[in-house]
């Protein structure tokens, strides 16, 4: 078994990786602290490699990190990297889904899809990479109030074509683009 410090101060995302990995293989604790991360990288690649050697620079123990967010296709460039920070730093996520669904309005093309890059950065010499993608598209409204962030007007692909993960938070966590990139690296670790 690995053991990783997550990349954050929030427990609770701590608790939600050590539920997608397998224990036997991966085991994810939470950071002692929170540590001030510029993310300025151009992908999520650059994001999650900045997290994650940030905290190695200052726990000195394997660090795993992810950068995560939504493309929308008819939008292109201003969720992606930013979708957290989508409409400005003081918009609530309830203001910005609401945000999202108005510049969408007259808008056809709806496709979007979830992004999750983990980045496990064991040494300098020694740095992993593993991406999800869950692919769907934009509902026209909100729907349901499980999940958050962008999950109640995200309808994915592989479910049933018009619920959105908040309303199926069980098959989002089995299903979702964190959850494939936490496969794809369990899998690696595991060999």
């Amino acid at each position: 078994m690995k053991e990783f410090v997550l990349a954050s101060g929030n427990s609770h995302k701590a608790d939600e990786f050590s539920e997608l990995f397998d224990p036997e293989i991966i085991l994810v604790k939470a950071a002692p602290e929170k540590l001030e991360v510029v993310e300025d990288g151009l992908s999520f690649q650059e994001n999650a490699f900045k997290k994650a050697e940030g905290y190695y620079k200052k726990l000195k123990c394997p660090i795993v990190s992810d950068d995560s967010g939504l493309e929308v296709e008819a939008l292109p460039g201003e969720l992606g990297i930013h979708s957290a920070r989508f409409g400005g730093e003081d918009l609530s996520s309830e203001e910005q889904v609401e945000l999202l669904l108005e510049k969408l309005k007259e808008e056809e093309n709806r496709k979007a899809y979830f992004v999750c890059v983990l980045c496990f950065y064991i040494n300098p010499e020694e740095v992993y990479f593993f991406e999800g993608r869950s692919h769907g598209h934009i509902s026209s409204s909100v729907q349901g109030s499980g999940g958050f962030g962008y999950d109640p007007v995200f309808i994915p692909e592989n479910l049933d074509g018009k619920t959105s993960f908040a309303e199926n938070p069980d098959w989002k966590m089995k299903n979702s683009h964190r959850s494939k990139a936490c496969k794809m690296a369990s899998q690696f670790f595991g060999r």
